[in-house]
């Protein structure tokens, strides 16, 4: 099969990136290691790039400055793409995620899937806040072209379905691929002890200001706790800075026991895991998230939120623990419970390896996104 995404998200070696390119890096080895062809494009920046990465063709084109016009020259510049590839290199599968096929014209003979990593109707939902009508617009558009759907959690399926319609199309829930080779059993020896390490987005929806808020209610307990943010800052609207924001609203004496150190590259999250004796991502919202999995799969301590794809993640005092991300109290309260059984700690993180095995396993997983593109071409 030619599996084509569209993406600007494809990580070039030790560059920073999100969950959905680290998911395109990982599907996309085992894809070609099963004799499959990946093509990846996408809109970003101001350059044109046309390369191979590890056996698949990058291309991105230069995002329109055009107003009024530009996301319309955006999407022809892909479905002209397309079909000047198609015809040299018959194309199987077009994959993006919810809005991204609303103007793409679609060719009979290629199938296109909307895989759920999170759309706009999704995350207002579950951030509480309205409705934007364009990006709005472009999901439900979307969404009717779509040949099938593919969701990485039963959490995302169930709650994008409040909001937009799977027109009676095919739908399998199937989870994200982890490399558990990059995400190894760490050694419990290079734990700190009661270190508390966060990944992700430094912003609101991902718990990180909570999480901060909880470090006093901590601390009375366990004096030396510190918590270690790995991230990359977001903006407000008007630009200004997330820790900025942080900085200004939560008391100097409960961030001296935080250091943020800026954005990261996927290979050195491992690392940094490692030397956690706690890994902690309290999110508000997730489709499914891959920071805790990714620290289950090395047997580290994981506590997650009990909201979203949590419980399908964590069963909670079994393989980690689970909180309410809303609450400082209750990440507080469940940081304490999992300290208090550190003696639990190696056969906790053996279970959480395990389950992360069963749900995220990369062979299992491809496999089992073949099978469902394989039934979507079925005449």
């Amino acid at each position: 099969m030619h599996i084509f995404f569209l993406s600007p998200e494809f990580p070039r070696k030790n560059a920073v990136h999100g969950g959905i390119g680290t998911f395109l890096l990982t599907f996309s080895k085992k894809l070609i290691e099963n004799g499959h062809q990946v093509t990846v494009a996408g809109i970003n920046g101001n350059s044109y790039v046309d390369e191979i990465i590890d056996g698949v063709r990058v291309v991105i084109f230069p995002n329109s400055k055009a107003k009024l016009v530009g996301w319309w020259r955006n999407f022809s510049k892909i479905s002209k793409f397309i079909d000047k590839l198609n015809k040299v290199q018959p194309i199987d599968i077009v994959e993006g995620s919810e809005l991204s096929l609303a103007f793409l014209d679609k060719n009979p003979a290629i199938k296109y899937v909307i895989r759920l990593h999170g759309g706009h109707h999704f995350f207002a939902e579950g951030e509480k806040r309205g409705i934007n009508k364009w990006k709005g617009f472009q999901e439900v558009k979307s969404f009717q072209k779509a040949d099938a759907f593919v969701a990485v959690s039963d959490y995302v399926k169930v709650h994008t379905a409040k909001y937009l319609s799977y027109h009676g199309k095919p739908i399998e829930i199937i989870n994200y691929p982890i490399s558990f080779d990059k995400f190894y059993p760490a050694d419990p020896k290079k734990a700190v002890k009661n270190r508390l390490v966060f990944a992700g987005t430094v912003c609101e929806k991902k718990g990180i200001r909570q999480l901060i808020e909880a470090l006093p209610l901590i601390a009375k307990k366990v004096p030396d706790i510190s918590l270690e943010v790995y991230g990359r800052d977001w903006a407000f609207p008007d630009g200004k800075s997330y820790k900025a924001f942080l900085k200004e609203t939560i008391a100097p004496e409960i961030l001296k026991r935080v250091r943020f150190h800026g954005a990261v590259s996927h290979e050195q999250l491992p690392g940094f895991y490692e030397m956690a004796e706690i890994c902690i991502f309290p999110s508000h919202m997730e489709t499914q998230g891959l920071v805790a999995p990714e620290a289950m799969a090395m047997e580290k301590p994981v506590i997650f939120s009990q909201t979203g794809p949590g419980p399908e993640t964590i069963d909670n005092g079994v393989n980690g623990w689970l909180c309410d991300p809303l609450q400082p109290e209750s990440i507080a309260n469940t940081v304490l419970l999992a300290l208090e059984a550190k003696d639990r700690f190696p056969e906790i993180g053996k279970a959480a390896r395990a389950k992360a095995l069963r749900k995220f396993d990369p062979d299992r997983i491809t496999q089992a996104n073949l099978d469902f593109f394989k039934k979507i071409l079925q005449p």
